[in-house]
């Protein structure tokens, strides 16, 4: 009898790591919540719940919805959340990751339709804080908090796909347009300067011909007829 009870009392030890705690209930009523280490739960009169304090990773299942501006937009979602107050994700809520997966769900419908397609493909960080805002002022009677809401993908229908895409096409042709009449701008401006520069010096227009004679003379098979000013003669005389 002696050796059954002792047994009876040492299986009431356990052992409680780090990350978790021991939710004891006493005749089904919450008593109290012990851990780390070794702790002692009375046997036959008490029970205990396991509770994770670690970080958990939900993944959102693809959600469908309408934006402000009536398109629709397919947003995939990670949910990252951690249990603060193991009595009340105990006793407060039943299934606690379908609770937050349906409260996610919801915030992301709210959120994402209340937003134009430009803000939500520019804002992806401030359409996170939002919908963790939302989730986690819902869900801290259940003793969780939302560390962080991450959109990983956020999907177009085909046709506006290709109608951005056709878009963008347009854009780097305006874009390439201006460069290319930007560039035609300043060659316009060299050219109406060096004009200037030869017209105000007879010696360097002179000087520019005989360089246009020696560029065309490097052609071996052809035969060049020129016919020069007198004064450009002269200058060739004197070199």
């Amino acid at each position: 009898m002696i050796f059954i009870l002792v047994v009876t009392l040492l299986r009431g030890f356990k052992t409680v790591k780090e990350y978790k705690r021991l939710i004891v209930f006493r005749f089904g009523r919450y008593k109290r919540t012990i851990g780390p280490g070794i702790v002692f739960v009375i046997p036959l009169i008490e029970t205990s719940v396991v509770i994770d304090l670690r970080i958990k990773t939900l993944d959102i299942a693809k959600q469908d919805t309408i934006t402000r501006d009536n398109i629709p937009v397919t947003v995939d979602t990670s949910v990252f959340y951690k249990i603060i107050n193991p009595e009340y994700a105990t006793t407060k809520i039943e299934n606690l990751m379908r609770a937050v997966f349906n409260y996610t769900q919801g915030a992301i419908r709210d959120v994402v339709g209340g937003m134009a397609l430009d803000s939500i493909l520019t804002q992806r960080e401030k359409i996170s804080q939002e919908i963790r805002k939302v989730v986690d002022e819902d869900t801290q009677e259940w003793g969780i908090q939302i560390t962080q809401i991450k959109i990983q993908q956020i999907e177009l229908p085909e046709s506006m796909k290709r109608a951005m895409a056709v878009e963008a096409e347009k854009e780097r042709e305006k874009r390439a347009t201006i460069i290319a009449s930007e560039g035609e701008v300043e060659s316009a401006k060299n050219m109406a300067r060096a004009a200037e520069i030869l017209a105000n010096s007879p010696v360097a227009i002179q000087l520019r011909t005989l360089q246009t004679i020696l560029d065309i003379s490097h052609e071996p098979s052809q035969k060049i007829v020129i016919f020069m000013p007198t004064d450009i003669g002269n200058l060739l005389k004197k070199l």
